[in-house]
């Protein structure tokens, strides 16, 4: 099971309880399914508990009890754990390497029109939030608020960029400000937006380097628990970032990708007189993948990513 199918499940869950009459209230159309913090228990946690007892006027503990045993029985989910005042915890079965490269998917990108009105930051935010939820197939809350940047919109423009002014915005909490300085344009790796898309050119460049070598990305095992880990997160992010309308967690999920499959590279081709094996196969087609999601996380963003840099 993915995270993905775990979301997913929950509603299920949710709505079998409610039919049955053991819950009563109305079913979500989606529940926040998220990687459980540092020092919790489980790999994922969700509050969906809250949000039904607020309307079936019960203890969120009795609502994660009636989901939990409904949960714990199903396929893929190894373990289910109430913490808390009602806080569900799941542990799940793994996800093979090969499946899970074969389950990702581009992100559609829709294009969504620019904000009428509003500062430079407004507009920035609600447009990345309405092609996030877009690409989650839901129509985002209007309701954004997000601190003003404190310099005029042309100034900051023109110094650095349009991608470099939307990766400041972006990266950064609504109740903060954005802070503009040259290490935006330093093309290095203190960078964030470079190493982003150095690691997606870097995706590209691999499998252009194995076609020369004669083999292609073909999906299998893999051994990279860092860079499946934040791929199988992946869709989780992207439905966390249009819920809480923040695309902030959407920029950092990028970076934490970017570096996993940084550190990876090195590991797909081949090296001196080795000849490609069904390991580099493998290999490059979980690198192509990440470098996919790179890609259409950037653009959910609106931010240009380049194949060669």
């Amino acid at each position: 099971m993915t995270p993905a199918d775990l979301s997913r499940c929950v509603v299920s869950a949710v709505r079998c309880a409610v039919e049955d009459g053991e819950l009563g209230g109305a079913v979500p159309a989606r529940v926040v399914v998220e990687r459980t913090r540092p020092g919790g228990v489980g790999e994922y946690a969700t509050p969906v508990a809250f949000q039904i007892a607020k309307g079936a006027g019960v203890r969120p503990v009795a609502v994660a009890e009636v989901l939990a045993r409904r949960l714990g029985a199903v396929a893929g989910i190894e373990r289910v754990e109430i913490t808390g005042a009602g806080f569900l915890n799941f542990s799940l079965t793994s996800v093979s390497a090969a499946q899970l490269v074969r389950d990702l998917r581009p992100v559609a990108v829709v294009e969504v029109p620019d904000p009428p009105s509003g500062e430079l930051r407004e507009r920035l935010v609600r447009a990345a939030v309405a092609r996030i939820a877009a690409a989650q197939g839901v129509r985002p809350d209007p309701a954004v608020s997000v601190a003003p940047v404190a310099r005029r919109d042309g100034d900051v423009l023109a110094r650095y960029g349009a991608d470099a002014v939307a990766w400041a915005v972006l990266t950064t909490p609504a109740r903060e400000t954005p802070e503009f300085c040259d290490a935006l344009l330093v093309q290095g790796e203190g960078n964030e937006l470079f190493r982003v898309r150095y690691a997606h050119a870097r995706a590209h460049a691999l499998v252009r380097n194995a076609e020369q070598l004669g083999f292609r990305p073909e999906p299998g095992e893999v051994d990279a628990p860092a860079l499946l880990r934040v791929l199988a997160d992946h869709p989780l992010v992207l439905e966390a970032a249009a819920h809480h309308r923040a695309p902030e967690r959407l920029a950092r999920h990028l970076v934490e990708l970017a570096d996993a499959l940084l550190d990876f590279q090195h590991r797909v081709l081949p090296k001196g007189d080795e000849k490609p094996s069904a390991a580099h196969r493998a290999r490059l087609a979980l690198a192509e993948a990440a470098g996919t999601v790179l890609a259409g996380g950037l653009a959910l963003l609106g931010i240009d990513a380049p194949t060669r840099l």
